[in-house]
């Protein structure tokens, strides 16, 4: 009796598991190119080290076209880069690259873009537009309306300011409108 459940058992967990792979087969497709390719590069778009990892809503997602040199294994591609992406090494894995469907005159050029050493695009704070007092059950926190500077203009947000001054401490200037 126990090694007919302990049978069922298993039979159930097979056919979910079978279930489950159909499932991610159906999504799942292998990704490959060619030397010569073109294809976009994947960046973060973080906004600094204060934000803490918060994604930009106009921020670019990827950057390029970058040709493709060579293949190096299965699953990753040197790519010929920009002399002004020298201190970041040039081959990346697919999970990181994007095929470029446009021609190859469109692109983000990357005199706009600020990125770190690990392709993070950095936004700074421009101006501190207004501030005011939030009040909390047991403190009031101050804010501050900030306008960071970005590649396609500008965003105004709020923002803690006791944070601000602790990234920012000499780069912000108030602003009275």
């Amino acid at each position: 009796m126990t090694n007919e459940k302990i049978d069922l058992s298993r039979a159930r967990l097979k056919a979910a598991q079978d279930r489950q792979k159909a499932y991610a087969d159906k999504r799942r497709r292998p990704i490959e190119f060619q030397v010569g390719d073109y294809v976009l590069l994947k960046v973060s778009p973080w906004k600094g080290i204060t934000r803490f990892r918060k994604r930009g809503k106009l921020g670019p997602r990827h950057i390029g076209p970058f040709k493709i040199v060579a293949r190096v294994g299965k699953v990753a591609y040197r790519l010929e880069l920009l002399s002004t992406l020298d201190g970041i090494h040039n081959t990346f894995p697919v999970s990181q690259l994007r095929k470029c469907l446009a021609d190859e005159t469109a692109f983000v050029p990357l005199d706009d873009i600020e990125l770190d050493k690990g392709l993070n695009y950095v936004e700074r704070p421009i101006a501190i537009k207004d501030v005011k007092v939030k009040n909390l059950r047991n403190k009031a926190v101050r804010q501050v309306l900030v306008q960071w500077q970005h590649q396609k203009g500008s965003e105004i947000k709020w923002e803690a300011e006791d944070e601000m001054r602790k990234h920012y401490p000499f780069s912000l200037r108030y602003v009275n409108n």
